[in-house]
This record gives C-alpha cells, structure tokens and sequence, in this order.
C-alpha cells in the first residue's frame, strides 16, 4: 500500500466518544503492528471544546484499561476530511446527519473516492442491542464504561474489516 488507511472518529463535542474510540483504536492498531500503515484521527461535528482535553471521565475510565487520551485535543470537523480520510465513523444518527449535511456542498471531487461513511457501532459484534455509541457526558460513571465496551468491540470489527482490505 502506497499510503496509510486514515480514520477519523467522529461525535458531537469530541470531548468523551470519539476521543474514547480514537485511543482505543490507536492501540489495537499499534498491537497488530499496523501503525505505518493505519492513521487515526477524531474530532467532533461542533466546535464548542475545540483545543480542550478530552473529559476526565472518559480519560480515567479508558486509562483503566489502558489507553491513553492525554494528548488528544478536541477539534471539529471540516471540509477537507472528506477528501483525506477513508473512514468516517460518526458515533450515532445525529452525527450521521450533521456530516451528511457538510458533505452535502461538496462536489465529488471534493470527496475521497471509496469512502466509508457509516455508524461506528455497525462493526461491533452481535453481543449489544445499540445501534449508536450512548452519549456518557450527562450520566454517571458506568456510562464512560458501557461506552468503553461497545468501543472495544466495535475497533475489532473495524480493525478487521480494515486488514481485509489492504
């Protein structure tokens, strides 16, 4: 392959989902000795946390199973990651929307051929009901681990899927 498979990670504030996921995806990468040839990314569809750390919750809850989020930063999501990313793994349907309605004034040109835009959770095994990644940033604690879980399963079938087609 003449260069990485990119993916970008993708909720609304980029503070506790996509950055779970982007740590958590990042190390498995790492694990299957695939870092030169897997690039991930996140970011959130509103710029509100933009610079700021991921949530603390969701830093604890992934440091408890060992991933790293400290040196990620929240940033949004912008035009040109259609053209440079191959995945575009939004979190739920409203992140879906939000990112079909920027793509929208796109040209194909403007969008990397082959591109996979789809929910993030539809790679995750048959073992959960959820269709979408629960927003934790309101709930308790078990909330930033029930995420952690369906991330967890959900990398594996990406990373699958990836290795399949390189």
């Amino acid at each position: 392959m003449d260069r990485p498979v990119r993916v970008l990670f993708v909720c609304l504030g980029n503070i506790c989902r996509s950055p779970t996921a982007h740590g958590v995806f990042l190390k498995r990468v790492a694990d299957a000795g695939l870092a030169d040839q897997i690039e991930v990314d996140s970011c959130g569809t509103g710029g509100w946390h933009v610079g700021e750390r991921p949530d603390r919750r969701a830093t604890a809850a992934a440091a408890s199973r060992g991933y790293q989020l400290d040196s990620l930063r929240a940033r949004q999501l912008t035009l040109e990651d259609f053209g440079f990313y191959d995945y575009i793994l939004p979190m739920d349907r409203s992140n879906m929307a939000d990112i079909h309605g920027l793509a929208s004034g796109l040209s194909e040109s403007d969008i990397k051929q082959d591109q996979v835009v789809r929910l993030f959770l539809s790679f995750a095994a048959d073992e959960f009901d959820e269709v979408e990644v629960p927003d934790p940033y309101y709930g308790g604690d078990q909330g930033f681990e029930h995420v952690l879980d369906l991330i967890e399963s959900a990398a594996t079938g990406l990373l699958a899927d990836i290795q399949a087609r390189m």
